[in-house]
């Protein structure tokens, strides 16, 4: 689609145009790094333990790196490398992970429609209406 410059978040047009277009009301950065994170050790964890959202997780990488792992179609993993620049969208109901890599440090704009909902449910969780929307639509790409 686009290319977003991650020096210049503060005031990038194709930033703006993304929030427009998808209605990203709402937003705020968490930078994932010992000296800057409180509870570090508990939260990394905790964004490691295999969940979903009941919204979609967006997250667009600022600085640093990490990795979203997701489950394909068979149940596998898959790792997705995130770094500086990249964005992502996790659609409701999708099993996920997240860890930063060796650098262990991840600035992240969270981006969130409407007023954010952090809830995480760990799997299993399939008895949400989102998980069930989900399965369907991968289904149907099938």
């Amino acid at each position: 689609c686009c290319s977003l410059d991650a020096d210049k978040y503060e005031n990038d047009p194709e930033l703006e145009k993304i929030r427009r277009e998808r209605n990203y009301s709402w937003m705020d950065i968490i930078t994932i790094c010992k000296d800057t994170l409180p509870n570090y050790e508990e939260k990394i964890k905790m964004f490691y333990e295999e969940h979903l959202h009941l919204d979609d997780e967006i997250r667009y990488i600022l600085d640093g790196s990490g990795y979203f792992d997701v489950r394909d179609k068979e149940d596998r993993w898959i790792r997705i490398f995130m770094e500086k620049g990249d964005m992502i969208t996790l659609p409701a109901g999708i099993y996920h992970r997240f860890t930063v890599d060796e650098k262990n440090y991840a600035k992240a704009m969270r981006l969130f429609v409407g007023e954010p909902v952090w809830t995480a449910y760990n799997r299993p969780a399939d008895h949400f209406e989102a998980r069930g929307q989900y399965v369907k639509f991968l289904a149907q790409t099938a």
